[in-house]
């Protein structure tokens, strides 16, 4: 093999970037704590699910939430995965289109076929695995997927685009490939809420924009964080999400849980939220 292919099948496996920050990065520890923050969590819906929205904090803090959301989905075998874009880096609508993410306690192999229809079907989407390389906020949701989901694939959308005129349409392209998925679709979109207000503050801004996600309408969720200047990470994942949800029939969305680091440190004078959705 040339050196060239050798690079481009390195360059097709993603390696774990934050095992040991915002996970154990030994299997053991890291199954242990995974199935911790799954316990207890209410049943499975039997609605099929079409969106689940998680946070990516440090497990301590947001594990909790996480795992009480994504213990209720029920998820598709087809599986998108929305992100924020943390670095900067990439495209504005970056896919990951071939490979697979590795994590100390899963592997998830991309969807590919399901990947290049997307590509194909929505030129603003592009193949692009610089957005992803250093990107934590998929990669801490992988073992709880590998927990709920096993064997699961999908594909991740790092999401940076502002406009949302661009969004609306890339949604319209993309629910049409999804909806004609055996087996239907479902989205995961991984999204922190309000960043370093105090607690009370904090909730009222989060609860600002989760009544816009609860009543399924993405423009106001937009239009909220602009305005009230909302650090909500996953805005533009979540919209672009909603949009897909309604296309492909969405009607009603309900919290999860909810919860903000202090809860952890004991310090409510800076916290940082954390939100669980589930849209059917």
């Amino acid at each position: 093999m040339s050196i060239s292919n050798q690079r481009k099948v390195r360059s097709m496996i993603r390696q774990p970037f934050v095992a040991g920050r915002f996970y154990p990065a030994q299997p053991d520890a890291l199954e242990r704590e995974v199935r911790a923050c799954l316990r207890g969590a209410p049943p499975r819906r039997e609605e099929h699910t079409l969106l689940a929205m998680a946070p990516h904090a440090g497990y301590v803090y947001s594990g909790r939430v996480a795992g009480l959301t994504l213990a209720q989905a029920n998820l598709s075998d087809n599986l998108l995965l929305l992100c924020p874009n943390h670095t900067g880096l990439g495209a504005s609508l970056a896919v990951w289109d071939k490979g697979r993410w590795i994590t100390p306690t899963c592997v998830m192999d991309v969807d590919e076929p399901l990947a290049r229809a997307l590509l194909e079907a929505e030129p603003r989407l592009a193949s692009d695995a610089m957005a992803h390389q250093r990107e934590h906020s998929l990669e801490v949701l992988l073992p709880f997927l590998g927990q709920v989901k096993p064997g699961f694939r999908g594909v991740p959308l790092c999401v940076a685009e502002r406009s949302l005129a661009a969004l609306s349409r890339a949604a319209a392209a993309m629910a049409g490939v999804l909806r004609a998925l055996p087996g239907g679709a479902s989205l995961v979109v991984s999204s922190d809420m309000s960043h370093f207000e105090n607690a009370e503050r904090a909730k009222s801004l989060d609860f600002m924009a989760l009544e816009a996600v609860l009543r399924l309408d993405p423009a106001g969720l937009h239009e909220v964080v602009r305005a009230e200047g909302i650090t909500m990470c996953g805005v533009l994942p979540m919209t672009l999400g909603l949009m897909i949800a309604l296309e492909l029939g969405a009607k009603r969305a309900e919290l999860a849980a909810y919860a903000n680091s202090g809860e952890v440190t004991g310090d409510f004078s800076s916290v940082v939220g954390y939100a669980g959705v589930l849209v059917s």
